[in-house]
């Protein structure tokens, strides 16, 4: 790849200002739940586009930029007012709304296409090659038109978050308290409805409807993912959207060599860039990432088996003591006492074992003393939930065994201390099973 400064360079800038522009207020959708309102605002601005190019006759920015923010606000306020005439929830009154223009304004653009220099697809793909081409002076320097007017929407929508980002806040996530603490979150709503129509409009022409609608959602989708931080969410979204449009510039030219081909639409393949760094962090997410969410939920499998395995023994070792035989059990009897598949049993046998929990001999697998000591505070932890359920709770006995079972796995000494307190330090369980002490 040759890299052109003044070409691939400002394509790059162009597609970096769309995308923070757009991200900088998807933040606020995706936490209002109103991710496809940026989606249907982008759609149905077509009408007051085609409206701007039957009176002008031309493409010229002002009468579009005008025709295309009043449909956008049209739009916010027909799906509000849908939602509540119609009593239908807000997905259903976006979706008659958008649709409706958006199909209106298909037949109005192929309509004016006729009459104007005028390319149907540019608004689904947009033209962010030929940004370079159109440029303009300010104050002494040569800048594309495109990047100017994004560079401004950029500005404008970071003010507007910086400015009333508790406003944003508060009325995104509790509108009634918004209202009654003296700001209304109506006036907010609407305030970024045209914030959203403008930076929809600013950038149609530049990079297309695919492109701002992917920078609307993508990436505060997946900086969502990341973080639960609303201030961090924001800047999160900004740098993934900035480096998802300089890599997409970067792959629509590199990726389509290696099938043989010359290049593909860039605003296509940024938007395609954020959708991969989403797929990314919904599978690699620290907290909420799928294969993350996996491998937790097996190392907490693995760590219950553990813990039903040296418990076993221990209760083990209580029944030997009455009969007078070894306190030991081999593999199969702990897979069909534990309900537990052989791969998985001989995983958390290897991990007690290096742990110096479990030894094995002729009799079998038996406790070392740091297994002992584990299983002591596992069984002391059970028995006092189960005294507790009954004391406190009131629940029958024959009916506790399963939940104290579930508790016992996530109780430290300090809940241990709490519950034999508040047993008033009960040496046997409701079964009539002694309580361990916390220490042989």
């Amino acid at each position: 790849m040759n890299w052109n400064w003044q070409l691939d360079g400002w394509i790059v800038a162009a597609g970096m200002l769309c995308a923070v522009a757009s991200a900088l207020l998807g933040n606020f959708l995706v936490l209002r739940r109103l991710s496809m309102l940026g989606d249907a605002v982008s759609h149905a601005i077509l009408p007051g586009l085609a409206v701007a190019f039957f009176i002008s006759n031309s493409r010229s920015s002002l009468p579009m930029f005008l025709g295309a923010v009043i449909v956008g606000i049209l739009t916010a306020l027909f799906t509000e007012w849908i939602r509540g005439v119609g009593k239908v929830d807000e997905g259903a009154s976006m979706g008659v709304v958008f649709t409706s223009l958006f199909a209106l304004g298909l037949v109005m653009i192929v309509q004016a296409a006729d009459r104007v220099d005028l390319d149907a697809g540019c608004v689904l793909y947009g033209a962010i090659e030929a940004t370079p081409l159109d440029r303009i002076s300010i104050l002494g320097l040569d800048v594309p038109r495109a990047a100017a007017v994004l560079f401004g929407v950029m500005i404008v929508n970071l003010l507007f978050v910086v400015i009333f980002f508790k406003e944003l806040k508060l009325s995104s996530f509790d509108p009634s308290l918004a209202t009654s603490m003296g700001f209304s979150a109506t006036v907010m709503h609407y305030a970024l409805m045209v914030l959203v129509a403008v930076t929809a409009v600013a950038s149609f022409e530049s990079v297309g409807n695919i492109l701002v609608v992917a920078m609307f959602i993508v990436p505060p989708a997946t900086a969502n993912l990341l973080t639960d931080r609303l201030g961090r969410m924001i800047v999160l979204s900004s740098i993934i959207a900035a480096v998802g449009a300089a890599s997409g510039h970067v792959a629509a030219v590199v990726v389509p060599t290696w099938f043989g081909f010359r290049s593909t639409t860039t605003a296509g393949m940024m938007a395609v860039m954020v959708g991969v760094f989403f797929i990314i962090a919904l599978l690699f997410a620290p907290r909420q990432g799928l294969i993350i969410r996996w491998i937790r939920n097996r190392a907490l499998s693995l760590q219950i088996l553990c813990d039903d395995i040296v418990a076993y023994l221990y209760r083990q070792q209580e029944r030997s003591e009455s009969t007078d035989t070894v306190p030991a059990a081999n593999e199969r009897e702990l897979a069909d006492e534990l309900f537990a598949k052989r791969w998985q049993l001989r995983m958390a046998l290897l991990t007690l074992w290096r742990r110096n929990e479990l030894t094995l001999d002729e009799n079998g697998y038996q406790l070392t003393d740091n297994g002992r000591q584990h299983a002591r505070e596992l069984v002391r932890s059970h028995r006092l939930w189960e005294q507790y359920l009954v004391s406190e709770a009131s629940l029958d006995a024959t009916r506790i065994h399963d939940k104290a079972e579930r508790l016992e796995h996530f109780t430290d000494r300090q809940l241990r201390d709490q519950l034999c307190d508040a047993t008033e330090s009960p040496s046997r369980d409701p079964h009539g099973s002694e309580i361990p002490s916390e220490q042989e």
